[in-house]
């Protein structure tokens, strides 16, 4: 294992280009595969990717705040102790490594964007505090456990499929979660993947001579606990309210009391847009005072740089897939090769595919869901496990797809090429697990 891990960081470290080369030159493939595929010509092409080039302008905000309101919300005096004292349970590397992994897990299958947050954050209060454990390898096992988020509470598929008025209702009518995401087939994937990741990610340990470890005082942050205290005397108006504890517990209260009425109408469901406004009011309320959240929302920003350069880029490549009918071309060539047998296992490699160059659920569902329900009621294979199969495949290529790791790799200040080495093993593993399930129950 040591010696294969070994191999595939070097690797990446030697060809992974930067994320934002790397979707350029996702771009350039995509617009020659158009050209190859379908009848669009380079005109149709360039159209399609400047018609798409802003689609994602919603998502993209919505990204940079999971990043920055978690980052906010970790950096409070009051979070970083909460952090610190779950990640004082690791004593060594390889329990550093587990207990991350796990952790991940668990708050992906809650909520992704939760997920993604909260692995990377409580990755970064390990490598604090835990000795020779390989930072690379940490936010990996963070990362990983964000396989496992469209099989949980906030899949965007099965929740569309459950939900009255869905695009494809005159097709498939509504699907309960309790034929997807409380499935016994799918409850045994979360299953056996919250047992095999952390093991793997601990198997995959590199030796003490190629292990990377960072010093903590890089990685720990100025508390506004240690900020020195003011002389109010001298504080103008402006700066009076600015570091007034009571304008912050007021409109914190306020933004707390919407999130109690939301859940008491709307029961516990989470969507990207709550959990940006609980880390968004929490931030506010743990810094105290204005002025150490505004010096703490200052700071986070800066990582969100990926975010917002990259994202119109992949907007651009879904155009261009969507709108040439490019998807539909890659989900047809693995429909035709199906039978009743194997159509599950052909329809998550395709979703599979198809996410590393459409990489949204919901965007991806809209664009193979024509096909793939077709071809399942065609072949009288259950449709339920279809769309949990297309879900699956969306979210086992991300571990390898920079768009999603880009959250978690600004919180951590680490490149793609540093962790996809481990990510690429953990593709292969979970691959095979996930494609035993659809084939064998």
């Amino acid at each position: 294992m040591k010696r294969v891990i070994s191999f595939f960081n070097r690797v990446m470290q030697r060809y992974l280009p930067d994320p934002f080369l790397f979707v350029i030159i996702l771009t350039f493939v995509v617009f020659a595969l158009g050209l190859i595929f379908t009848d669009s010509g380079p005109s149709d092409m360039v159209k399609h990717w400047g018609g798409g080039f802003w689609g994602l302008l919603a998502f993209s905000m919505q990204m940079v705040l999971v990043l920055v309101t978690g980052h906010v919300l970790a950096s409070s005096p009051i979070f970083k102790k909460l952090l610190g004292s779950l990640a004082s349970t690791a004593k060594t590397p390889g329990s550093a490594i587990i207990i991350v992994t796990i952790v991940s897990i668990i708050a992906s299958w809650i909520n992704w964007g939760f997920g993604l947050v909260i692995g990377a954050l409580f990755a970064k209060e390990l490598a604090k505090r835990v000795v020779n454990v390989d930072y690379r390898l940490l936010i990996a096992s963070a990362y990983s456990g964000f396989i496992v988020w469209h099989g949980g509470f906030s899949g965007s598929i099965p929740l569309t499929i459950a939900t009255d008025g869905h695009f494809a209702e005159n097709l498939i009518g509504v699907i309960a979660t309790d034929q997807t995401i409380f499935a016994p087939f799918n409850l045994a994937i979360i299953a056996a993947l919250f047992i095999t990741l952390p093991l793997l990610n601990r198997f995959m340990m590199p030796s003490k001579k190629e292990t990377v470890t960072v010093d903590p005082s890089i990685l720990t942050e100025a508390s506004n606990s240690q900020v020195k205290s003011v002389d109010r005397s001298k504080l103008t108006p402006a700066e009076r309210l600015e570091n007034s504890w009571i304008v912050s517990l007021v409109i914190s209260v306020m933004g707390l009391f919407f999130l109690f009425f939301y859940f008491a109408d709307s029961g516990f469901k989470l969507n990207l847009d709550i959990v940006n406004f609980l880390f968004l009011f929490l931030g506010i309320l743990f810094h105290w005072r204005p002025k150490h959240f505004l010096e703490a929302v200052t700071n986070a920003v800066k990582g969100a740089s990926g975010i917002i350069l990259q994202f119109p880029f992949y907007a651009g490549i879904m155009g261009m897939m969507t709108a040439s009918g490019l998807a539909l071309v890659m989900s047809e060539a693995f429909v035709n090769i199906s039978n009743e047998h194997t159509f599950h296992f052909f329809a998550f490699l395709s979703a599979g595919i198809v996410n590393f160059f459409v990489p949204s659920g919901g965007g991806q569902w809209a664009v193979q869901a024509p096909v793939m329900l077709e071809a399942a009621q065609t072949l009288n294979v259950s449709v339920a496990k279809t769309a949990m199969a297309v879900a699956w495949g969306d979210a086992w290529t991300n571990l390898i797809q920079p768009f999603w790791a880009l959250p978690a790799l600004a919180i951590a200040g680490l490149k793609a090429k540093d962790i996809m080495g481990f990510c690429v093993i953990v593709l292969f593993i979970s691959g095979i697990v996930i494609s035993l399930a659809f084939l064998l129950l």
